[in-house]
């Protein structure tokens, strides 16, 4: 099996060598830009497996670097994991709503970010997805081609948000709390909150609402998520 190729696109000189070092004892390929320029010359000429990215970098920041590779059919499946120091709720909704995957707070422990890179990359794996198309209601998502549909009207899903409608759909009229969500869709091995699941339960909401097709998910107080076709 060949490496998993990881760009990390960070400013600081020092985390970046130590991110080559924790990256390469953990059998990755390695590559590295010290802004969102270079960054995104790398990402189109050595199409990386997996994207490490700073929030705060010179010039174009990372949250915009981000948003234009969600933006562009050929980078937008890219797995970004975002960087930074701002821990904040608000700061969080902006790394994911600009298209962030992962959002680890500044200082972190390499160890939990290798745990969370390879999350990432077994979710995708192409060979973990079926080839069927999946169908509820007028929604219709292709899991070989990544697309998303209501009627006949495309959605375009960022990854995170492609993943929690995947699981929604292959497992409707049932409630699921925040902690079976994460777990599912996220993965046991990562560390992250539940406010996480909020956060991208919203943007989904906001991606669907311009088809009328929001009230797919149903918030159930006190208890969580089901995912139902509205009566």
């Amino acid at each position: 099996m060949s490496q998993a190729k990881i760009l990390v696109v960070e400013d600081e000189s020092a985390i970046r060598d130590m991110l080559n070092f924790t990256l390469n004892a953990a059998e990755f390929e390695v590559l590295e830009a010290p802004n969102a320029e270079q960054g995104w010359k790398m990402i189109l000429e050595h199409q990386p497996d997996l994207l490490v990215l700073d929030w705060m970098l010179p010039g174009v920041t990372g949250v915009s670097l981000a948003q234009r590779i969600r933006q562009n059919d050929q980078t937008r499946s890219l797995p970004i994991i975002m960087l930074t120091a701002r821990g904040e709720e608000s700061d969080q909704v902006a790394g994911f709503d600009a298209g962030a995957d992962d959002y680890v707070v500044k200082p972190f422990s390499p160890r939990a970010l290798v745990a969370r890179i390879k999350a990432l990359l077994r979710r995708k794996d192409p060979e973990a997805l079926s080839t069927d198309i999946l169908k509820q209601g007028n929604l219709k998502l292709d899991l070989t081609s990544y697309r998303f549909w209501v009627d006949e009207e495309e959605v375009k899903l960022g990854p995170t948000e492609f993943r929690l409608m995947q699981f929604f759909m292959t497992h409707p009229n049932r409630v699921y709390s925040r902690t079976q969500l994460l777990d599912r869709v996220w993965g046991e091995t990562v560390v992250v909150e539940e406010r996480t699941v909020d956060v991208h339960i919203r943007r989904l909401r906001r991606l669907l609402e311009p088809t009328g097709s929001q009230d797919y998910i149903q918030t159930i107080r006190g208890a969580g998520y089901r995912f139902s076709e509205p009566v």
